[in-house]
């Protein structure tokens, strides 16, 4: 994850600590580690796969039907005493939808006994007043619900009528009792040009945080490949993303805003800093290279396992398991590095290659996302096709003379050697 409100607007985030190597401020925040590279990962467990909608990009291929084999109560609660033990910093509840598993609440009232510090990932759907007040009662530190779009663009996204104004009710029904919430959305064609209008309904209905992925084109989402945004797209999209945030900090509305599977953004928002003049630009870079981006993250700060119990490097991975926690402690499958692929996600660098390798922010982005690389081309240590700096930025050609235009606004797309749009 890339902090925008940490990073571009200066302001402080509970996950500081876990993320750029601050103190944290209370016992709820994650423990801050001596280096990155120490990190223990925040964990992904897919409790369920069944799910009552039908989205697009959906990893884990989810229908609204019943799947054999997951974990039972016994099981989990094993896979949990062993996640505590491990001192894992955070685990995410995720499905499918894992609101209709009918044990969920159990599950987590038992990861808190355990001092685990459980987050909730849920399309929202399922939210009404009084599953809220049972949230809140369970103890999670965080719900994110997922919406990708305004009304009928958000429906045709997740694939069910009305799921929009469920989503929607879900954030009143979860603010009225109290619960910190955000919002989730995955970057596409369908829904960029709603971007302005998902931060109005941000300040509108007063979520409190929102990430912003960039799609991932794994399990049900490599049919829609050709919804990606194109490097131009996706420089637009950031460049909305960080200009509202900053709008946000401005006016002291105290929203955390982030973006998510794309350590480039990263290296974009530092770009962006320097070339305004700020004089936080060289402390943001001191803080993604102490961070180290794709470096560190699959494979060592983010793990994912799925309702069956396989451990993935991280929940786009689902094709490749590391083992299974039924037959072994996760806390031993993710340290054992004799897998070719364990091993090189821990030590990556020096299997990178192409662009990733020869770039000059190597040690702030990290390769960015190596399953995307993976996806795209079969080789985990490929070019990121993620990235949409142009090769002047990231060392590889000399500079190109700034196109005409207005001063300071040169032009936003992978083809120019321009630096970033600085319009904030």
């Amino acid at each position: 994850m890339i902090n925008v409100s940490k990073l571009y607007c200066g302001a402080a985030s509970g996950s500081d600590g876990l993320r750029y190597g601050a103190a944290r401020t209370s016992a709820e925040q994650p423990a801050t580690p001596r280096a990155a590279a120490l990190r223990r990962p925040v964990v992904v467990w897919n409790v369920t796969r069944s799910c009552n909608l039908r989205c697009l990009h959906c990893y884990s291929d989810s229908e609204a039907r019943r799947y054999e084999g997951e974990l039972t109560f016994e099981e989990g609660a094993a896979f949990l005493r062993d996640l505590a033990a491990f001192e894992v910093p955070a685990v995410l509840f995720s499905g499918g939808e894992p609101l209709v598993r009918r044990d969920l609440f159990e599950l987590v009232g038992y990861a808190r006994s355990l001092g685990l510090r459980p987050t909730l990932s849920t399309n929202g759907t399922l939210i009404t007043p009084e599953v809220a007040a049972r949230i809140v009662r369970t103890g999670f530190t965080y719900v994110g619900v997922s919406l990708d779009g305004i009304g009928e663009v958000n429906d045709r996204f997740r694939g069910v009528s009305g799921a929009f104004q469920r989503a929607l009710a879900a954030f009143h029904n979860l603010k009225a009792v109290g619960q910190r919430v955000g919002l989730r959305l995955t970057l596409n064609r369908h829904n960029v040009e709603n971007l302005h209008r998902i931060f109005d309904l941000i300040e509108l209905e007063g979520i409190d945080r929102a990430c912003f992925y960039h799609l991932v084109p794994s399990g049900r989402g490599r049919s829609i490949v050709g919804d990606v945004l194109s490097p131009a797209e996706t420089r637009a999209a950031v460049d909305v993303i960080l200009e509202r945030a900053a709008d946000f900090h401005r006016r002291g509305l105290g929203k955390e805003i982030l973006t998510v599977d794309n350590h480039v953004d990263g290296v974009y928002a530092y770009l962006r800093l320097r070339a305004e003049g700020s004089p936080r630009a060289e402390e943001v870079l001191r803080l993604l290279r102490w961070n180290g981006g794709g470096l560190y993250s699959s494979g060592v700060g983010i793990a994912d396992v799925d309702f069956l119990g396989n451990v993935h490097a991280d929940q786009f991975w689902m094709h490749y398991s590391f083992g299974n926690v039924r037959r072994r402690p996760f806390s031993q499958i993710w340290m054992d590095t004799s897998d070719p692929l364990m091993a090189g996600l821990k030590d990556r660098r020096p299997r990178l290659t192409g662009r990733c390798a020869a770039c000059r922010w190597l040690d702030a982005c990290g390769g960015a996302l190596r399953v995307r690389a993976e996806l795209a081309t079969g080789d985990p240590w490929a070019p990121d096709p993620g990235c949409y700096l142009a090769d002047a930025e990231i060392g590889l050609a000399p500079p190109a003379a700034p196109p005409a235009g207005p001063a300071g606004a040169p032009a936003s797309n992978a083809a120019s050697t321009a630096a970033p749009s600085s319009r904030a």
